[in-house]
């Protein structure tokens, strides 16, 4: 049977190695999340939420020792990983509280003596998540999918599986039923039979645009509804009346953000030309004078990569970069020392034809670009094979409103960095994915909306 192997990216170092589910483990699993199912869509809203209450005040007692789990097993820096149990407990009390508002009946006056729509669990929904943020992806996806009466399958990535049992032992000690939230340690490989499993109602991924594509495909065959949260190349848009006093800290934020691992992490820089030369200037000196190294240290700003596979990506993307004629303002390196460490980059100058312009840079390198209005600041931003989020800077209102109506994309951020919020739908177009997490539109997609009319 394979091992999943949890290894620490700051060290190279084995965190711990665990044993693959097998076939029949894998089936009991299934079984066990079947009966919980029935017992689950029976539950009364207040009893669900109560447990749900338990899990958040549990995150909120054990946050060091969740938080460190993080750290060690993907390398994102102690205090942002402390940050995501906060999100993570934030958004549990939040669908404590709101699930029933967001599913309650919707009145509609028809000729009927009542007619409304209900909504109604599905049953087992599969998640299928990635390493970057361990917790919060998980708890995002399964905290409305259980709210609303289903019952959650975690296949994660075989990377974090400590969290992943960490987030089942919090399910369980919180009160839910057994088989309300199981994490399935598996091979991706056997993913797609989970898929296909009559007793599996629906599946949400997060993860890379093949993931999806592949993904999308085994549940269409199978004619169950998925939600996909894919990559994103998000442009941060710096027009001439933008403080950039405000600016410049916030794009360099934006962008290490989980070490430059993140969908919503700002990817492109699009500068206007009466701005551009101020503006690279000292967003390239606070690069220079970010600190990399130990994530578990306060004072580091960039941890490792999180994967050996990841940094091998990076460090080809940027040479090919700057061998295609892109400059290369600082970094571009990784740093000759044990772990994953990639030196905070800055290219600029990008040829058109640059491969780096329609890819994802997962790792904390910018691309920055000069514009000379509103007009190439939205087509540019808008070129792109993605569509997930972007953050624009600009005190003209009426700017404001042209990159709300045209950017595509499923958020624009105005003068603030982007950042998902469990009061509010996430999610993108295009090539990032369909469907929305999080917000009453969140707990809506795994629910049967049913149609009752009653003369």
């Amino acid at each position: 049977m394979i091992l999943l192997t949890s290894r620490n990216p700051a060290t190279g170092e084995i965190v711990a190695k665990y044993q693959e589910l097998s076939d029949d483990e894998l089936e009991t699993r299934l079984v066990r999340a079947a009966a919980a199912s029935k017992v689950q869509r029976q539950s009364s809203l207040s009893e669900r939420a109560h447990a749900m209450s338990q899990v958040a005040e549990l995150l909120e007692r054990e946050r060091a020792e969740h938080a460190r789990r993080m750290t060690e097993e993907m390398g994102k820096t102690l205090v942002s990983a402390l940050s995501e149990v906060d999100k993570c407990t934030a958004t549990c009390r939040h669908y404590a509280e709101h699930a029933g508002k967001y599913l309650a009946d919707q009145s509609i006056a028809t000729d009927a003596n009542r007619s409304y729509v209900r909504h109604l669990p599905l049953g087992p929904i599969l998640g299928i998540m990635p390493w970057n943020f361990p917790y919060w992806q998980a708890i995002r996806w399964a905290v409305p999918a259980i709210m609303a009466g289903n019952v959650a399958l975690l296949k994660h990535s075989s990377n974090v599986s400590g969290c992943a049992l960490a987030l089942e032992k919090l399910f369980a000690y919180g009160g839910f039923d057994t088989g309300v939230f199981q994490s399935l340690l598996i091979n991706s490989s056997r993913v797609n039979g989970v898929i296909a499993d009559e007793r599996v109602m629906a599946v949400s991924l997060t993860g890379s645009e093949a993931a999806g594509a592949a993904v999308a495909a085994v549940a269409g065959a199978h004619i169950k509804k998925c939600v996909l949260e894919l990559g994103g190349s998000d442009p941060f848009i710096v027009m001439s009346s933008a403080h950039l006093d405000k600016a410049i800290p916030a794009a360099v934020s934006a962008r290490i953000i989980n070490n430059g691992q993140s969908c919503i992490a700002a990817k492109r820089f699009i500068v206007h030309e009466s701005c551009y030369a101020d503006f690279l200037a000292e967003f390239v000196r606070r690069f220079e004078s970010l600190k990399v190294g130990d994530p578990m240290q306060p004072d580091v700003d960039v941890g490792p990569i999180a994967t050996d596979a990841g940094l091998d990506q990076l460090e080809q993307q940027v040479a090919r970069a700057v061998a295609e004629g892109t400059r290369l303002l600082c970094g571009g390196k990784r740093i000759a020392s044990p772990g994953n460490f990639y030196l905070p980059t800055v290219l600029a100058d990008i040829p058109v034809s640059a491969a780096i312009n329609r890819e994802e840079v997962f790792g904390p390198v910018a691309l920055v670009y000069r514009v000379d209005g509103i007009e190439s600041a939205i087509r540019l931003a808008n070129d792109s094979p993605y569509g997930l989020a972007s953050s624009v800077w600009t005190q003209d209102e009426s700017e404001q409103q042209r990159f709300i109506e045209e950017l595509e994309v499923g958020l624009t951020f105005v003068n603030t960095t982007v950042a998902s919020d469990p009061r509010l739908p996430f999610g993108g177009v295009k090539k990032s994915g369909y469907g929305r997490e999080l917000g009453a539109q969140g707990i809506l997609e795994f629910v049967n909306s049913k149609t009752v009319y009653v003369r």
